[in-house]
């Protein structure tokens, strides 16, 4: 028996499971797109793959619904790999390690890959279940969502007909999204130069861990602390006390996630080392102060290295990094004036990496106001060329804005309110979504986005509501049997 069968729904925990068994990161989707291919021979549906990985199923109409136009449901197939240290797997070929506790479905020390593996789920119960009433169905399986939504760019619509649209990407059951940001990725470079250190510096790790993260678009209003900014903050304490070399640095794996992990590698005397210690803990007692209230397992440590180093950063290129860290923008930069709490722009540090020809600095720029979203990547850009690098750009896309007018809205207001009891709540979101480009790319479409409640997503704490994911089932069902109203 799996982990979920006894869960029941329709299939929908059971094709989770399966997809779960599955590897599918951002970039190794095609062994998912593959599956859901024979999935929808073996049921004699339409199906086509393309190069990248995207997945197209069509579902003919129920009895009685042929009129209706069709209905687009969308998901996409990566997940963001992201465990704790010290967790022996292997996202290219492990399967999930999957439990129930409670309400909720988690991974042992690693992300679940509920966002949006759910969506999937959800979408291939609708795909099996023979006696359901909807109009004709479009099914997009989408890749690479979570490193710049590349298969929602690429993907070709010219066979779609759908003009209703449903996105599955959301997390927080009962919020219909009717809007969301737009965003881009800005890469900072300093191309750092070198030298040998002294003969008489041992080498040293700094570690900062245990923090948060979470999603750098639905969380970055928590104020939770970013790894790669703290890092800047503990070496400019070392900088300002006592001379040591830095031989690298480097923090966080997804640019979309709050960075939650970071080290540095340094060498310092003997003599040094152990006022190195003191200003660490000093350091370590202060954020922790700082962020009592939100970052209670914040560990900073700093211990001899295993191996010693033989080269360290020139002075000033230390110097420069150092201030990158610390004046890179990182959280919320404006508030909404048009919705009460919205952000409106922000940036994340996500990602910091030594290589051998430079340092990179991986920043994910968002905004629901264009101007703003220039206005953050030309201070990055500002910023860099200052302290002697370069910035490059790309993963551009647009937001999505909200339409007044729309039906599919009324129709699924009807149904949650009919499958819950509750009158679901519209909101905007600072986060991109795939809807922003379909928007773009098929002009006049009917949009909203959900989901059910999910919770730290991009973290190994990820888990989703089994209980809100029956509810969300039954809504689902109740929504396409109810567009019918829509003729």
């Amino acid at each position: 028996m799996g982990v979920l069968d006894k869960l029941g729904t329709d299939k929908v925990f059971a094709y989770f499971e399966e997809i779960t068994k599955i590897p599918h990161g951002s970039g190794s989707e095609h062994a998912l797109s593959d599956y859901i291919m024979d999935f929808a021979k073996e049921r004699n549906l339409y199906c086509r793959k393309e190069t990248i990985g995207n997945v197209v199923v069509k579902k003919a109409a129920a009895k009685g619904y042929e009129q209706i136009p069709s209905v687009i449901l969308q998901g996409h197939l990566d997940m963001v790999c992201e465990k704790l240290a010290g967790t022996n797997h292997d996202f290219t070929k492990d399967p999930l390690d999957i439990f129930i506790d409670g309400d909720f479905i988690r991974a042992k020390g690693t992300t679940l890959g509920a966002d949006n593996g759910i969506a999937v789920a959800y979408m291939l119960a609708i795909l099996d279940k023979a006696d359901m009433l909807h109009p004709a169905i479009e099914m997009i399986f989408t890749v690479e969502e979570e490193t710049g939504m590349d298969g929602a760019k690429t993907l070709d619509t010219s066979d779609l007909e759908g003009k209703y649209f449903i996105n599955m990407d959301s997390e927080e059951e009962g919020k219909f999204l009717i809007s969301c940001c737009g965003g881009r990725k800005v890469y900072a470079k300093l191309p750092v130069e070198r030298t040998k250190k002294t003969v008489d510096e041992i080498t040293y790790l700094l570690q900062i861990r245990g923090l948060k993260g979470g999603h750098s678009g639905s969380d970055i209003h928590l104020q939770r602390a970013n790894a790669n900014k703290l890092m800047g903050r503990v070496l400019q304490a070392l900088q300002k006390e006592i001379p040591f070399g830095l031989v690298s640095v480097d923090g966080g794996k997804m640019d979309n996630a709050i960075c939650r992990e970071a080290e540095a590698v340094l060498t310092v005397t003997k003599e040094n080392a152990e006022k190195a210690e003191k200003i660490v803990a000093k350091m370590e007692k202060m954020l922790q102060e700082e962020y009592h209230c939100i970052e209670t397992d914040m560990m900073i440590a700093w211990e001899k290295a295993q191996e010693e180093t033989e080269e360290v950063l020139q002075e000033e290129w230390k110097k420069r990094t150092i201030s990158m860290l610390l004046l890179l923008p990182y959280g919320v930069e404006t508030m909404s004036v048009d919705i009460h709490g919205l952000v409106e722009s922000s940036n994340n540090l996500g990602v910091v990496r030594t290589q051998n020809d430079g340092i990179y600095f991986v920043n994910a720029v968002r905004s629901a106001v264009a101007t703003r979203k220039e206005m953050i990547c030309e201070k990055i850009k500002e910023l860099t060329a200052l302290c002697g690098g370069t910035a490059t750009e790309n993963s551009d896309y647009p937001g999505w804005v909200y339409d007044k007018d729309s039906k599919l809205l009324v129709v699924l207001q009807k149904a949650y309110k009919k499958a819950t009891g509750r009158e679901p709540e519209l909101t905007a979101m600072h986060a991109g979504v795939e809807c922003g480009l379909f928007a773009e790319k098929m002009k006049g479409l009917d949009m909203v986005s959900l989901g059910p409640e999910m919770y730290d997503v991009h973290t190994p704490d990820e888990r989703v509501s089994i209980s809100s994911t029956i509810r969300m089932w039954e809504f689902l069902k109740e929504a396409l049997q109810g567009m019918k109203d829509m003729e």
